[in-house]
């Protein structure tokens, strides 16, 4: 049984930091190319960053280029998002997804906000 559980949102100021964390299992993580998506409030779901099965290639939404980071430890079947200087519009619901599968984890709350 494929699942995707993600942690580590949570409120923060404009400005600061937070890293997201999704631990995989079910299915060959270190075979697989990842995402991370968000929902902000009254939106559908976008494609905020993935990455290939091995960690070499990585893509980003425009808005977040240069201010989040996504990466991967496959020995521990583990994704990443590090998000840096938030600002509101980074307020959301944040998914980590496996490439090519609908296998979505539950979401993690963003909020940010002073």
């Amino acid at each position: 049984q494929v699942q995707l559980v993600e942690s580590g949102g949570g409120l923060v100021q404009p400005g600061g930091s937070l890293t997201l964390t999704c631990v995989a299992s079910g299915f060959p993580f270190r075979q697989s190319g990842m995402s991370w998506y968000r929902q902000r409030p009254g939106e559908g779901r976008e494609l905020v960053a993935q990455i290939g099965d091995v960690g070499f290639t990585t893509d980003y939404l425009d808005a977040v280029k240069g201010r989040f980071r996504i990466a991967r430890n496959n020995g521990l079947n583990t994704l990443y998002l590090e998000m840096t200087k938030l600002t509101p519009e980074d307020t959301a619901v944040y998914f980590c997804k496996r490439n090519n599968y609908q296998n979505w984890g539950r979401g993690t709350q963003v909020t940010v906000s002073s």
